[in-house]
């Protein structure tokens, strides 16, 4: 039965909420006390190196690894031919190491434990792998054409069969219905994640046999069972796994799935008896570290001579690469804004994952929602101008309101989807600035994410357990994860604000699957809203027994007596009142006494989507727009960003300080996409690998962003609070797109918007 936290209203005083608190980890950061999975070092540990294969499409004819082997310093040399089949990814598609053929340039055929890492480097050139070189296909749209090589050749297509097909109400007639159609189609790249830490992990087994992995995952828990597999495949069923999780340098969805050097790893320690650990080199990031995958987007939309929107209908084809990790999914998440965003009565979406022998691809911030909204909004600007509307009026006109239920049967409760737009009209000047031409331009886009976790599993419950102890200090064990939004602060402040304590009487301890209750991982922007209600309901009733003492102990009826700033106060009598470590001494040091420990698992009132992909899958819904003023150099293409406003409707800011920063990273991250990121790829082979060559924002290129705060406050979240991990990110690219539009008259629709395509749409728009 889903539980209802009791109502609070915007107007109560807090002391923690509503604070601006730095981050509790981020003197250790600044200090290089942190410990990342590179710095950790175990007793005797080796050193692990992955062979990946030299072609996107080949079979495996022979692999010698005698001269590996026989190289001292040598620990274990593994195949796919001496090692158990171990296989990974969302539809366990993907072989941990490769035999009989490879599929990608990232494929893994081989790897050794040596140790130090510059001998595991030298064994690697030393093994030799003879190839049969493939016909390889690297366009999706040719993948799918008879006669195209295949990827699984036992799937007999290369169309993966997953269920991207949603249907709301009827698109034909609303079509009939529109007085205004327009039909486009978009396309996005490949882009990586870019994390500053790079992926690694290290593996150890005790001498029972039971494994621990030392990983910065965003998923311990569901690693964890995967791992387990593992040490069935061993042979080692029975024997546990533990997952200690390791600061992350960065995540972004990129730790979302188990990956094979992680299952590499623990083979190589298995048989060499020995801890393990795998990093990979900045390199090995950029071309084996699986990103955001391209999209191609056709979308049609129509209007009333009103301006009310009548359907929207989307087809896209998504390459899915070798093989199937988590990107495959993201066309779940492309529903939520083509159903969602803004009233539309009737929908229409339909999407194709395809395998190439591409590399493949997984989660990324915004999961999906970037890409679709890209498409939407884009083309909104381009309905509204058909129309003869003001595209600020246009979304005004069709925007979402707080109670409605969608087509997709979304349940929106707190929506400040009003207030977020009014927000960025203010702050852009919109229409004292908007039409003027001459280089410069304003954009808008609005956006719709989950902010009440995703019901992506059966479960997406995270657990907490509390302990006071004599001192008036609480242990949070809680099983979310911080990868640097952090997580750890905002549950501090839930805490000490529901127990009447400060902020740095909370000890906050995540990372061991060991200690803490089981969670779903990262993702989802779920962290705020789903760990923060397991949090404040563990707090909850450990306030409960402490008031039930204190009434005892004082004689005071519990509904008189209150915490605040470390003290128990009486509302009735002001004679009454004592200093909390006091009350839970008085509690433990006494005839049946007792620490006060408690424990809580929150799973939100959420649906799975059905077999028509609809239900109220999140328990809350985030909005936001972007806003964006360029300056485009007629004769270079060159966009200048002169301003960048994000409003967020992020129900209560727990701490706005934390808020404002992930308004600016994501916009940051948001811009990059936008502007200048892209992985290139030349027949599967990622040719800008490095951060020379591949480009993304920095400090310097950073143009003033201004961050709006809109609280409507949300009944199920901790405090009113929802989820904004992501969507800081999803506006960007349209709103610059629809600003270099109202700049210049030319629309691009194909991501990055670099000065090279602005450029040729202005030579097309005077050839034409």
């Amino acid at each position: 039965m889903a539980k209802t936290l009791e109502p609070k209203t915007k107007e109560m005083e807090f002391t923690s909420i509503g604070q601006r608190v730095p981050k509790l980890d981020a003197w250790d950061k600044v200090q290089g006390k942190t410990m990342y999975i590179h710095d950790v070092k175990l007793p005797r540990m080796l050193h692990g190196k992955i062979l990946w294969s030299k072609y996107a499409h080949a079979r495996i004819v022979s692999i010698d690894t005698s001269k590996a082997e026989q190289l001292p310093g040598v620990r274990a040399v593994i195949t796919g031919y001496n090692t158990p089949e171990i296989r990974c990814g969302f539809i366990k598609d993907n072989p941990v190491l490769k035999k009989d053929k490879v599929r990608q340039y990232r494929d893994e055929v081989a790897a050794v434990a040596a140790d130090t890492p510059e001998i595991a480097e030298e064994a690697i050139k030393l093994i030799d792998v003879v190839y049969e070189e493939l016909p390889g296909v690297f366009d999706p749209e040719e993948a799918m054409q008879e006669g195209a090589p295949l990827i699984h050749e036992d799937k007999g297509s290369n169309v993966l069969k997953l269920p991207w097909k949603m249907i709301c109400g009827d698109v034909e007639e609303g079509r009939k219905q529109a007085d205004y159609i327009v039909e486009e189609t978009y396309k996005l790249p490949f882009v990586t994640h870019c994390c500053l830490g790079t992926s690694g992990c290290i593996a150890q087994f005790d001498a029972k046999g039971n494994l621990t992995v030392y990983s910065p995952t965003q998923i311990r828990y569901l690693a964890q069972k995967d791992f387990q597999e593992a040490l069935n495949a061993l042979g080692l069923k029975g024997k546990k796994v533990k997952v200690i999780q390791t600061a992350i340098g960065g995540g972004f969805g990129s730790k979302l799935d188990t990956y094979p050097f992680e299952f590499i790893t623990i083979l190589l320690a298995y048989y060499t008896g020995r801890p393990v650990k795998l990093v990979y080199s900045r390199e090995e990031e950029f071309f084996a570290s699986p990103g955001r995958q391209p999209v191609r987007a056709k979308i049609s939309q129509g209007c009333t001579k009103e301006g009310k929107l009548t359907f929207r209908d989307v087809e896209m084809i998504l390459d899915n690469g070798a093989y199937t990790s988590w990107g495959a999914t993201t066309p779940s998440v492309m529903m939520m804004p083509i159903s969602s965003l803004y009233q539309v009565p009737n929908i229409r979406y339909v999407a194709k994952c395809v395998h190439t022998n591409n590399i493949y691809s997984t989660a990324m911030r915004g999961y999906g929602n970037p890409q679709a909204t890209f498409a939407i909004e884009s083309q909104l600007d381009t309905l509204a101008e058909k129309a003869g509307i003001d595209p600020w009026e246009f979304r005004m006109i069709n925007r979402n309101k707080p109670g409605e239920i969608t087509p997709q049967k979304f349940e929106v409760g707190s929506c400040g989807m009003k207030e977020c737009l009014e927000a960025v009209k203010e702050k852009l000047q919109w229409d004292e600035k908007r039409g003027k031409g001459n280089g410069r331009g304003v954009g808008i886009a609005s956006l719709i994410h989950v902010g009440g976790g995703a019901r992506i599993y059966k479960s997406d419950g995270c657990g907490t357990i509390l302990k006071l102890d004599d001192f008036g200090k609480v242990s949070l064990l809680t099983s979310a994860s911080d990868m640097g939004q952090g997580s750890e602060t905002v549950l501090a402040q839930i805490v000490a604000e529901e127990l009447g304590l400060h902020v740095e009487d909370v000890d906050v301890i995540m990372k061991d699957t060991n200690l803490e209750i089981w969670d779903a991982g990262a993702h989802a922007s779920r962290s705020t809203f789903v760990a923060g209600n397991s949090a404040l309901y563990a707090a909850r009733k450990a306030k409960e027994e402490i008031l039930e003492f204190a009434a005892t102990m004082l004689k005071e009826p519990k509904e008189n007596l209150y915490l605040r700033d470390r003290m128990l106060y009486s509302r009735n009598n002001p004679e009454v009142s004592m200093t909390i470590d006091k009350l839970l001494r008085a509690a433990h040091f006494r005839t049946n006494g007792r620490q006060i420990v408690v424990s809580e698992f929150y799973d939100p009132p959420t649906q799975m989507l059905d077999r028509e992909m609809k239900g109220n899958f999140s328990a809350a819904y985030t909005y936001g727009v972007h806003g964006v003023e360029v300056e485009v150099d007629k004769e270079t293409g060159q966009i200048k960003i002169l301003k960048m406003v994000i409003a967020m409707d992020v129900g209560r800011a727990i701490n706005p300080m934390a808020v404002e920063g992930q308004l600016e990273g994501g916009g940051a991250m948001g811009l990059g996409y936008s502007l200048m990121e892209e992985l290139h790829l030349e027949k599967g082979k990622v040719l800008n690998g490095n951060f020379l060559d591949y480009k993304i924002m920095t400090f310097p290129d950073m143009p003033p962003i201004e961050s709006v705060i809109v609280e409507t406050y949300d009944e199920k979240g901790p405090f009113g609070a929802k989820g904004i991990g992501e969507p800081p990110l999803v506006g960007s690219a349209p709103a610059i797109a629809n600003a270099v539009w109202d700049a210049l008259g030319v629309r691009i629709r194909e991501l990055p918007i670099t000065p090279e395509k602005i450029v040729a749409a202005l030579e097309g728009k005077k050839g034409s």
